[in-house]
């Protein structure tokens, strides 16, 4: 872009000064001023046909559903010829008369275009590519861990209803009673005379043994 600066405001002027000077020199300052004011008019005339001629080929475009890109960029390249024709001088006459014939206009746009449509690709990388949510890995997390779908059939053997929900909650509730209870009677202490079975029944059947 620095270049291109240089060129068009110290470069081109100071070529074209002295183009102006020998021109004027071989043909006097009269005719070579004529000449100028010629090459602006016949300039102006050239850019406004051929605009309208590529402003009818995008009109075309659009209706076929197509995207007018070749024409954009010759219509940039009239607009750029068109200015070139009005400055004075015969080194911009040439390179608007080059940007206004559609053989060289042409493949010029063509460049501009491929030019532009790459440009405009890698902005758009760029930008997806430090997004908000965009890290150095992209969009997609690394650390995300994905399961594998298994597709199948199934077949539901038991249907609960909230009736039968509510029952299941009764008999947990029950077995949870249960269980305390049961914890609880383990945890008593039972206070009593321990006696031999036994010699109970012994003494029963021998009552003559007392005497």
């Amino acid at each position: 872009m620095f270049f291109f600066l240089i060129l068009l405001f110290v470069v081109i002027p100071v070529i074209e000064l002295n183009v102006l000077i020998e021109v004027g020199h071989a043909l006097g300052t009269l005719p070579t001023i004529s000449l100028v004011f010629l090459t602006a008019i016949v300039g102006v005339s050239l850019v406004r046909s051929q605009g309208l001629s590529t402003l009818v080929s995008a009109q075309q475009k659009m209706t076929q559903g197509e995207a007018p890109g070749q024409e954009i960029a010759e219509a940039m390249m009239l607009a750029m010829a068109g200015v070139l024709l009005l400055i004075p001088g015969f080194v911009t006459d040439f390179i608007g008369l080059l940007l206004l014939t559609p053989i060289t206009r042409a493949p010029i746009a063509a460049f501009v275009f491929k030019r532009m449509k790459l440009k405009m690709q890698n902005s758009s990388q760029f930008s997806a590519g430090f997004g908000p949510q965009a890290g150095p890995f992209g969009q997609q997390n690394p650390f995300e861990q994905r399961g594998s779908t298994f597709d199948g059939d199934f077949e539901r053997k038991h249907d609960r209803t909230p009736d039968s929900h509510h029952l299941g909650a009764e008999d947990t509730n029950t077995e949870q009673a249960s269980a305390d209870k049961a914890h609880q009677q383990d945890n008593d202490i039972i206070e009593g005379e321990v006696t031999d079975k036994d010699d109970n029944q012994a003494n029963s059947q021998d009552p003559n043994s007392r005497h």
